[in-house]
């Protein structure tokens, strides 16, 4: 099983909402005293959960592009769990006219974690499959895949105040009041994933999807500054301009 987390790699961006994902998967590996390796454009650590061997995998690219590396992963290890099927992979590959997103990892079981502007903080809503819903890390993730069909566990962050843009919010950090919160959402995403690994999608799903960690109106956001906003006036150069529209 392959639990990729979303979220933006270097420091800036570590404790804002878009990398909840990633926050997840710290956790989990913290729990199971693991280690992150570096791969080159994703990280990962691996663990046994319920008698399985489970990698918790964190792409490095920015979030726009998160599937590359998630693709590139199943590819991968699809190939090493499936020597006896290479050349037929092969011949496949070449009957296609060589489609290098052709579903050749479909023999890895994966999900993936990430945040969503559509639940109120502290939500979690765990299904089998379903559109990206506006993510573009899980829109690049699809396109990369070509499907639609795997699950995903998503994280509210709650929707940006009226007249926000929407890619300065997820590139904000949680306010005080929601950082009161915010470990027991992870500690509850993290817990999500044990029971995906030793139990059963269902099981996670009848557990946590109707769960309420805070009760709604608990948290009462105030003003969220604009020091994240990309933009051209602030001196920045074009490869930092770059990598925070990449990082939305």
């Amino acid at each position: 099983m392959v639990f990729f987390g979303l979220g933006n790699p270097t420091r800036e961006y570590e404790r804002t909402r878009h990398n909840l994902g990633f926050m997840v998967l710290d956790a989990l590996a913290r729990k199971c005293r693991l280690r992150f390796r570096n791969r080159g454009s994703w990280q990962e650590a691996c663990c046994r959960l319920g008698g399985n061997d489970c990698f918790l995998v964190k792409p490095m690219t920015y979030m726009n592009d998160s599937g590359r590396p998630v693709r590139e992963f199943l590819s991968r290890h699809a190939g090493g769990r499936r020597k006896d099927a290479g050349k037929t992979q092969k011949r496949r590959r070449k009957d296609a006219g060589d489609d290098s997103r052709e579903r050749s990892d479909s023999a890895v079981p994966f999900l993936v974690v990430f945040d969503d502007l559509a639940l109120p903080f502290g939500r979690i809503r765990i299904r089998p499959s379903g559109s990206d819903g506006g993510h573009q890390g899980m829109a690049s993730i699809i396109a990369e895949l070509n499907t639609t069909d795997f699950p995903r566990v998503r994280l509210g962050i709650g929707a940006p105040q009226v007249g926000m843009d929407a890619a300065m919010y997820v590139l904000s950090e949680f306010q005080p009041e929601e950082q009161r919160y915010l470990p027991d959402v992870i500690a509850a995403g993290r817990d999500a994933l044990r029971v995906i690994a030793e139990q059963s999608l269902n099981a996670a799903m009848n557990e946590f999807n109707s769960r309420e960690l805070i009760s709604e109106g608990t948290v009462n956001k105030g003003p969220i500054a604009d020091s994240r906003q990309p933009t051209a006036d602030r001196g920045q150069s074009p490869t930092t301009q770059e990598a925070q529209e990449n990082a939305h």
